[in-house]
């Protein structure tokens, strides 16, 4: 494996956009199959706090399927095999993870920047692998109407090309490279942003908190052992309101709806700085592809926090991608043939309903948090189809079902060539 320090590579099989969970996992699997694949990163590592940490029960199967299960969970993380919430005071259990159908019956909560480092480190095992930091992918190259590489800047603001069979856009979902494809955007809208912050963990919390919802708030919080990883939901473009109003404003609001943290959140937010904002967006591509070029991922299609699924569906993507291209990407690389597009549309047939269908869900809890709690004017309830749940355990299956195994489950069929490799 090279990296920046390395001298620029001019051609390669496919190049990928975008080192996250989407672009790792596709240069994985395409290296484990002897395709060449250069990965450019535009940061110089995999650390950016608050990034999604969700890897839910379909992952840790990939990794099971790849044999990496056991070294995989030897990294720091959190298991939930149960997840409720509170609705105006009163408790949900609302998932309940141990009745899956597989060997993990859990979701791990993983630093996003240790998941990426565990990608990169099983790549590098493969010679075919090539991960450029400090690379940023600025301009498509086009030849004869099909794209046929990327122009990128380094470190030294230096810029190179790069020439390939197949570029993968997976830088995002404000990436560049769908930016410059032209390819048109279905823009579904969020009418909530979210403030991500921390709060020191104590053994007194509740166990098994995932939301907590009052009249006009929604807060989610993510077990990270010794502390939350918190997310509190406001209206879209709701925060220069909030900062108007002042942080003892802010503290006394989560006060209400987190009691049990009161004394802590003087010191978890002692000024706006603690807060980081997430623009929440949902939308996604008419079309994932053109001529050289697929999107996966975010690129494709980004995704609200709701569920934390961003993470799961784009490595599902990036399974998928791997599965329909590699042999005609084999091709490509022995003979020099172009990739053929029509399997360029394949991977969007297939991972397209999946994303709607999550898209769709995705939007009605966010229609229930305008109309029923940010609108609301007496006590918040929960739905009925959560009441439902929490009253008959045998459906605390369907929504770990759907959340952690997703709609479209796929299954690694990419061959290793060279065996299990030290």
């Amino acid at each position: 494996m090279t990296e920046a320090a390395a001298p620029p590579i001019d051609r390669t099989t496919v190049c990928i956009s975008g080192g996250g969970p989407a672009g790792m996992m596709l240069g994985l699997l395409l290296a484990r199959a002897g395709i060449h694949v250069t990965v450019l990163e535009k940061h110089k590592d995999f650390f950016r706090d608050f990034r999604g940490d969700t890897i839910h029960t379909s992952t840790l199967e990939l990794m099971r399927e790849l044999g990496l299960l056991d070294e995989f969970l030897e990294l720091p993380h959190h298991k939930v095999t149960s997840i409720g919430g509170s609705f105006g005071g009163e408790s949900i259990a609302f998932g309940d993870f141990r009745t899956l159908p597989t060997q993990c019956k859990f979701v791990a909560f993983m630093p996003q920047w240790d998941f990426l480092d565990f990608l990169k480190r099983q790549a590098g095992r493969y010679p075919e692998f090539n991960l450029l930091m400090e690379a940023e992918a600025i301009t498509l190259l086009r030849d004869l109407g099909r794209v046929s590489g990327v122009r990128w800047r380094g470190p030294d603001d230096a810029e190179h090309e790069i020439e390939a069979h197949l570029v993968v856009a997976c830088d995002g979902r404000d990436s560049t490279l769908r930016h410059q494809s032209g390819l048109p955007v279905i823009d579904i809208g969020a009418p909530i942003d979210v403030l991500w912050f921390r709060l020191e963990r104590v053994a007194e919390d509740p166990q098994d908190l995932l939301g907590r919802i009052e009249t006009g708030q929604a807060l989610v919080m993510i077990d990270r052992g010794d502390y939350w990883q918190c997310a509190y939901l406001i209206r879209k473009d709701g925060f220069d309101a909030l900062k108007e109003r002042g942080l003892p404003a802010l503290r006394a609001d989560l006060a209400r709806v987190a009691p049990f943290a009161a004394g802590r959140l003087a010191t978890a937010i002692d000024s706006w700085d603690r807060l980081k904002l997430l623009s929440v967006q949902i939308n996604r591509l008419h079309r994932w592809h053109a001529p050289g070029l697929l999107c996966i991922g975010d690129a494709a299609h980004a995704m609200s926090p709701v569920g934390g699924v961003g993470i799961n569906l784009a490595i599902q993507d990036a399974v998928a991608a791997a599965n329909i291209l590699y042999s005609c990407l084999r091709e490509a690389q022995e003979e020099g043939s172009a990739v053929n597009d029509s399997l360029l549309a394949d991977v969007q047939r297939r991972r397209d309903w999946p994303t709607k269908f999550i898209q769709a869900f995705q939007v009605r809890v966010q229609d229930f948090l305008e109309r029923r709690v940010f609108n609301a004017i007496g006590p918040v309830k929960p739905p009925l189809l959560l009441r439902l749940i929490n009253r008959i355990p045998v459906l605390r299956s369907l929504g770990p079902r759907l959340v952690a195994l997703g709609p479209r489950r796929e299954h690694i069929e990419t061959p290793d060539v060279h065996g299990r490799l030290s």
